[in-house]
């Protein structure tokens, strides 16, 4: 039987990335002067208009939302309304309770440097690769059979199909990885194309989860991490679910570890805290699984969040959680 794994990647041009990093933005300029700020920020863009809307709870003064959004999007119309948080949700979280319910998946494992499943792995690094010539809209995909590549998808604007090509062919020579000379390539299959980004099409903050986890390979639990503050645990409990799962990862010498975090709304214990090693399902122990003693371990409380909307939010070792 054939053993085929598939995963993508895309550009931080790519409308829903744009969207995600203006979230990440406003969150970071609201860290940089009230790092008890609280948000839920999101962003719809498209076809030369950008919507920001959400809740900010803050101190910050003087924060210039048509600035960052212009500096990310580009010459854009920006509507703003963002309102406060609701006073009903401040109050489980002002006692140290999570902002909301949700279940969150840590992985981790031993196929890569990264500690990332490998089809995940290489399409972001061909992605990588490829925006360093054509820094637009773009996508790439990377289809495995066992340890070799299969298939590869690759559209980009403004690259003509055989300079693509080209690209793709030498990122390959770069790649130690078993033979390739049988690849099916798919190089701006739909056509080579020069409208992009905004201009081609709309983009929602969160929309990316799968690109922004583990690829699909891997179950996640739903919540969308953009735009967020860390007291909303579907972006701080899987960041530490993740250094959980590398933690395990190391010390257990193992291939594979799952972590499922699970919390209800204005409680500070999770209500599942499960670790999964090579298989084997045990409780974990040795972390402050609280919303604030997530924040403490992980220092979440600063302006390091636009980074993280632009390759993924995990296999990063710049991120205090890898």
């Amino acid at each position: 039987m054939s053993n085929f794994r598939t995963a993508e990647s895309v550009s931080p041009k790519h409308p829903d990335k744009i969207c995600d990093q203006i979230s990440d933005a406003i969150l970071d300029a609201h860290f940089a002067q009230d790092p008890n700020a609280r948000a839920g920020i999101d962003i719809a863009g498209g076809h030369g208009v950008v919507f920001v809307t959400g809740e900010v709870t803050s101190k910050a003064t003087g924060i210039d939302v048509k600035g960052i959004v212009k500096r990310i999007a580009g010459s854009v119309v920006v509507i703003e309304h963002i309102a406060t948080q609701s006073s009903e949700i401040a109050q489980g979280v002002d006692i140290g309770g999570a902002g909301d319910q949700g279940i969150m998946v840590g992985y981790a494992c031993s196929e890569t440097p990264e500690m990332l499943p490998l089809e995940t792995v290489l399409s972001r690094r061909l992605c990588q690769y490829i925006y360093k010539t054509w820094p637009f809209d773009g996508k790439t995909q990377v289809t495995l059979e066992g340890d070799k590549i299969a298939s590869i998808v690759v559209s980009f604007q403004n690259a003509k199909h055989d300079e693509l090509l080209k690209s793709v062919e030498a990122w390959l020579k770069t790649e130690k990885l078993a033979k390739y000379d049988k690849v099916d390539f798919h190089i701006n299959p739909a056509g080579d194309w020069q409208i992009g980004g905004f201009e081609a099409d709309a983009g929602l903050t969160g929309r990316k989860l799968i690109v922004d986890n583990y690829g699909p390979r891997i179950p996640i639990g739903g919540g969308a991490f953009s735009g967020k503050d860390p007291s909303k645990v579907d972006r701080s409990a899987a960041y530490i679910a993740r250094k959980i799962a590398v933690d395990y990862l190391k010390k257990r010498k193992a291939t594979e570890v799952f972590v499922r975090l699970a919390y209800a709304i204005g409680y500070d214990q999770p209500l599942e805290a499960s670790v999964i090693v090579d298989g084997v399902q045990e409780n974990v122990v040795g972390y402050d699984l609280s919303p604030n003693g997530i924040i403490k371990t992980l220092n979440l409380k600063r302006p390091i969040y636009e980074e993280t909307a632009q390759w993924g939010h995990f296999g990063h070792k710049n991120f205090s959680w890898e």
